[in-house]
């Protein structure tokens, strides 16, 4: 007597990846404009300085009392800025890593540099909630303190070295492993090395001005090139 067993083969067809979509690409878009709109408000707020006297801290509280809007508009961009760069660090982390030889450090040195960029952002709009109120009713406020504020708020948010380091390391991943288009590579370099050579100056404020067209061209590359 003898038994026969069937055997069932299955077979799986291989599954196809989803393509990449556009959300993390034009949070960039929109973490660049929003961290250069609060670079412009961060201006717009400056107390002038007088050429003929000292700037009292009793000035700069009755200054501030008058740009509250523009205030609200510097807090607003910026924390915006912080919560769009991360899903933007993200994609572009998993972009670079998915380009680049396995073990390369390439992706997630640009992620965690824009993600410690996110942070400075955050940390540059922490006082603006105990001080924009506050202004509202100025005899209220210690002017002294006031007149620190008026430094945070010119200085913290324009700290973007760290988004020269994601630059240098999206320029070396593209021209070295060709993990994108070589102009890009080329563009991140520069820019890159240039936010984070003014970073590590003394005018270290001054990698606010470059940092937000560095992450402008990375993001708008990315949202061309999907594949």
């Amino acid at each position: 007597m003898s038994t026969t067993v069937t055997s069932e083969t299955s077979t799986t067809q291989p599954t196809r990846p989803a393509p990449a979509g556009r959300a993390w690409a034009l949070s960039g878009v929109g973490a660049a404009l929003t961290g250069a709109a609060g670079i412009w408000f961060s201006l717009a707020v400056s107390p002038p300085y007088p050429t003929d006297s000292v700037l009292t801290p009793e000035a700069v509280v009755a200054h501030y009392a008058t740009v509250v809007p523009q205030l609200l508009g510097f807090h607003v961009t910026t924390v915006l800025a912080a919560v769009l760069l991360l899903p933007f660090a993200a994609g572009l982390h998993r972009r670079l890593t998915g380009r680049t030889p396995a073990g390369s450090l390439h992706g997630l040195v640009a992620m965690l540099g824009l993600v410690v960029l996110s942070a400075v952002l955050v940390l540059g709009s922490g006082l603006n909630t105990e001080f924009i109120f506050g202004f509202l009713t100025p005899e209220m406020l210690v002017p002294s303190d006031a007149s620190f504020y008026s430094h945070w708020v010119a200085t913290i948010s324009w700290l973007w070295v760290t988004a020269g380091v994601s630059g240098l390391a999206v320029g070396v991943a593209a021209l070295r492993h060709g993990a994108a288009g070589r102009g890009l590579g080329v563009a991140s370099l520069a820019l890159g090395g240039l936010t984070l050579l003014l970073g590590v100056s003394p005018l270290q404020y001054m990698a606010g001005f470059v940092g937000p067209l560095l992450l402008l061209v990375l993001a708008v590359a990315m949202l061309r090139n999907r594949s």
